[in-house]
């Protein structure tokens, strides 16, 4: 370490030494080699990569840190145990740094296997439940069509993954493609793609949008990590409810999603779900043309061969007048025989119908007309006593249903009766009813009518005399006041018993008032007495 930071020259100015980039590079890749020189590291094996050089890329992490890690060639050629993604791996090697990049990473010589990482045995409970579920049943498969009319694809718009899609449908066979963009990666990606697959779904045929014939979600190669949204469950359940068939193409050949389980059909590539979705024109029509040659060559082939047939059966036939010979000589017998035949039976005939002639004269018309007489006497004998008795049966019928009429409009009588009489009593209960109701309402409205006018009278200033007060009138009007009692000439008191005037004294401009007597409530009430005009006081004493 004392070597690293030696001065090679005399201090100047008190600075340090300066390094190259390539010292310094060089002088962290000696420390980090030197204390590092062999170490087993335990971790989850992340990206791998195998470029055509024969070197073996890939991470090793934990939940909080990432190493780099390579195997040369040689190295990886010898190894048992090849790191695949998702394992969890101890890894053997020395740690170096890479001065291109600035960063360390560890050479890996050997790779022991060290039990399935964490997400790989997540990724495969969930893989167990769902296929526990049926969701990934063969059961459950749609066919995919032949040849699609429309065709939805769910995946980023602007990758290379939709250019090669495009670009080989359009070489095999070109449709009409609906893009749902979506992200492929990220927090967003299982949300958006499970809707993207239920919207393509939710599409109604023969409208503004065409419904698709089959869709493909697609994607390219990336590590476990990238690929994981096609692992979410909300993902697989989309897919195996989709009503629409689908096909999973979802990173490389290697790369294996829940996704995958789930849809009608995997590819292996986005350019192999093309591949599968659609076939290729230019072979269709190729078959086509060859299937139409071989039709007409059938065609041809065919006639040919019945045309060799008719002609073989044609001449084991024989010669038309042999065949015919025969029948012609028959006919000329028969023909010979059919003049005496027509004769012979025209003879029969006439000689039978003769012996009928001779039976038919008048007797003959004359019993046929004496035997319709008497069937239709017999039939007349047979009528007037037929005609009684149905008079008869008509009859009695009617002197039953007479009889049974009395007793029937007795009955309605008497039902008519009791149903007047109990209408009448409920007549008659509700005209009481009436006369009470009429009777309480007047006396009810009298009983108000009285109640208001006691409330009157309480109301009134005749009853406030009653309880002691009196009314000082100076002519017309009411006096309120002592002054206008001083200046009145001639003043009228009104009692709750009467009126008394009263003519005001000389010293009316101060009168006296007297104290009012309170009675102790258990004492009898004082005797009125004396007023100075000698009168009884009516429990009011004089104002003057």
């Amino acid at each position: 370490m004392d070597d690293l930071f030696e001065d090679d020259g005399p201090e100047t100015g008190g600075n340090a030494h300066e390094y190259s980039v390539s010292e310094l590079s060089g002088a962290v890749k000696r420390v980090i080699e030197g204390e590092f020189g062999l170490v087993r590291v335990r971790g989850e094996v992340g990206r791998v990569s195998r470029p055509a050089s024969g070197h073996l890329y890939f991470d090793l992490k934990d939940d909080r840190s990432v190493i780099a890690a390579i195997s040369w060639k040689g190295q990886a050629a010898k190894m048992a145990v090849r790191p695949e993604e998702g394992m969890e791996v101890i890894a053997t090697g020395r740690l170096t740094t890479f001065p291109g990049q600035s960063k360390y990473q560890l050479i890996v010589e050997q790779v022991e296997p060290a039990g399935a990482g964490a997400l790989m045995a997540m990724l495969e409970r969930r893989r167990a439940a769902l296929a526990a579920e049926g969701l990934f049943d063969a059961a459950r498969k749609q066919p995919i069509p032949f040849l699609p009319q429309v065709i939805g694809v769910v995946t980023s718009p602007s990758g290379a993954v939709i250019r090669d899609i495009l670009h080989r449908l359009r070489d095999r066979f070109p449709r009409r493609v609906l893009i749902w963009p979506v992200a492929v990666q990220g927090e967003k990606c299982a949300a958006e793609v499970a809707a993207a697959i239920r919207g393509f779904n939710a599409l109604t045929p023969g409208g503004a949008i065409p419904r698709p014939d089959l869709i493909i979600v697609a994607r390219g190669g990336g590590s476990l990590e990238d690929l994981w949204g096609f692992n979410e469950e909300v993902v697989v359940r989309a897919a195996a409810a989709s009503a629409i068939p689908l096909i999973s193409a979802v990173g490389h050949e290697t790369d294996t999603t829940l996704i995958d389980f789930a849809a009608d059909l995997r590819a292996p590539t986005p350019t192999a779900a093309a591949e599968l979705a659609v076939p290729v024109r230019s072979d269709l029509m190729a078959l086509m043309a060859e299937q139409g040659a071989r039709l007409h060559r059938a065609v041809l082939q065919r006639g040919q061969m019945r045309r060799q047939r008719l002609t073989d059966l044609a001449r084991a036939l024989g010669r038309p007048e042999a065949l015919v010979a025969p029948a012609r000589q028959r006919l000329d017998l028969v023909g010979g025989q059919l003049d005496p035949a027509l004769r012979g039976a025209t003879a029969a005939r006439r000689a039978g119908f003769e012996r009928l002639a001779g039976k038919v004269g008048p007797q003959l018309l004359t019993g046929f007309i004496g035997a319709e007489r008497r069937h239709l006497a017999q039939w007349s004998a047979r009528l007037a006593p037929a005609l009684g008795l149905r008079q008869e049966r008509a009859r009695q019928r009617l002197a039953d249903w007479s009889g049974r009429l009395g007793p029937a409009l007795a009955r309605a009588g008497a039902e008519a009766q009791r149903d007047t009489a109990r209408k009448a009593a409920t007549l008659a209960g509700l005209a009481a009813r009436l006369d009470a109701a009429a009777s309480g309402r007047v006396q009810s409205a009298a009983e108000r009518l009285a109640a208001l006018d006691r409330m009157r009278l309480t109301l009134g200033y005749r009853e406030t005399l009653r309880r002691g007060y009196a009314v000082v009138r100076a002519g017309a009007h009411v006096v309120t006041s002592r002054a206008v009692a001083a200046g009145a000439g001639a003043l009228e008191i009104e009692f709750h018993d009467g009126r008394l005037p009263v003519q005001p004294g000389p010293g009316a401009s101060q009168p006296a008032l007297p104290q009012p007597e309170i009675p102790h409530p258990e004492a009898p009430s004082p005797k009125p007495r004396k007023s100075r005009s000698g009168g009884s006081d009516g429990g009011q004493g004089s104002l003057f």
